[in-house]
């Protein structure tokens, strides 16, 4: 076969396999533009921080920009919603958590299914809650906090970021073993909700440790809890919930990022293996260590892991939530 028809033949073939995959010569040189990353909260706040953070990372692998865009509103379902609309061409992702992927769906009438309208891309890094109040609140344990509610009750309140988000979750979940009500202000972040929280504006707060580490450290507003089994590494004076007296009230939020559905396999890979050297960067791990951020392990790390443990968190928090009784305001 001369030169001519080797060409020839090349050409058909590259045709026909086009044909058979129209996304596979496309997915071989993506990305080529900046890509959108979607976060359903106030900037400033822990998911927003630890996708810049990521973010900045995966730039650096994939030669090309990820841009994070705030979409606030309900828990932050809105963003997952206009996550689950884009276009699957990879351009555009979202950062999803526990309150958008396992408790949104069980508290609001959503216009998709987060377990079926998405592709998962790779498990973020995650941390247990703390039980927090103001600072002028006139408790010093666990104990003394839980019996200054009852005495209060009715009277105290809870920032929140919305229904559904995971520090109603918590709230409400915290007044049922604990026999206390509190009143829920919702937010549309955690930022808004911690600002208001130093200021004394609000009373009481279950919010994630990372991201109240440092006004806790700086005296802002107490700590009496961590919502986990062991001590956290980051702040070992905090006592656990099981040493504070409230045994088994455990919570962890963790967060992972996701495609649209039909986002081509080849196109995940690559986004995957972006976050998996994000992940490994050793500046960036120093970064999410000292907020206390667990950074998941590298098999944990893999889509078919992320959407395992998605299962089985909806699972488990399912019957939670539904004896709860929480609903969307």
């Amino acid at each position: 076969m001369n030169l001519r028809c080797r060409r020839s033949l090349w050409f058909v073939c590259a045709v026909v396999a086009a044909a058979a995959d129209p996304w596979l010569a496309w997915a071989q040189d993506y990305p080529t533009r900046a890509i959108s990353l979607i976060v359903g909260y106030a900037t400033g706040g822990p998911s927003d921080t630890i996708a810049r953070i990521v973010a900045e990372r995966m730039t650096t692998s994939l030669g090309e920009r990820v841009v994070i865009e705030n979409v606030t509103g309900a828990s932050g379902s809105v963003a997952i919603a206009r996550l689950a609309r884009a276009a699957p061409d990879g351009y555009t992702l979202g950062l999803g958590d526990w309150g958008t992927q396992v408790v949104n769906p069980l508290v609001y009438a959503l216009s998709y299914d987060p377990l079926k309208d998405l592709r998962p891309i790779a498990l973020l890094p995650s941390s247990p809650m703390l039980v927090l109040a103001r600072k002028g609140a006139p408790a010093d344990t666990l104990s003394e906090l839980i019996a200054w509610l009852k005495a209060n009750s009715g009277n105290v309140s809870q920032g929140t970021s919305g229904a559904g988000s995971p520090p109603h979750v918590a709230g409400a979940y915290f007044q049922g073993v604990t026999a206390t009500h509190i009143l829920m202000v919702p937010y549309r972040g955690a930022a808004p909700a911690m600002l208001d929280l130093i200021a004394g504006r609000t009373d009481f707060s279950i919010a994630q440790a990372s991201f109240a580490l440092p006004h806790v450290r700086e005296g802002k507003i107490k700590a009496y809890a961590v919502t986990a089994k062991t001590r956290w590494s980051v702040a070992p004076d905090v006592p656990t919930v099981d040493e504070a007296g409230l045994p088994g009230f455990y919570m962890s939020i963790w967060r992972g990022l996701w495609a649209p559905l039909d986002t081509p396999t080849s196109v995940i890979a690559k986004l995957n293996s972006a976050v998996v050297d994000a992940l490994a960067d050793s500046a960036v791990r120093h970064r999410l260590a000292a907020m206390g951020e667990e950074i998941p392990s590298r098999d944990q790390q893999a889509p078919e892991a992320l959407n395992a443990l998605q299962r089985t968190e909806v699972e488990r928090w399912r019957p939670i939530i539904k004896a709860m009784g929480i609903k969307a305001e």
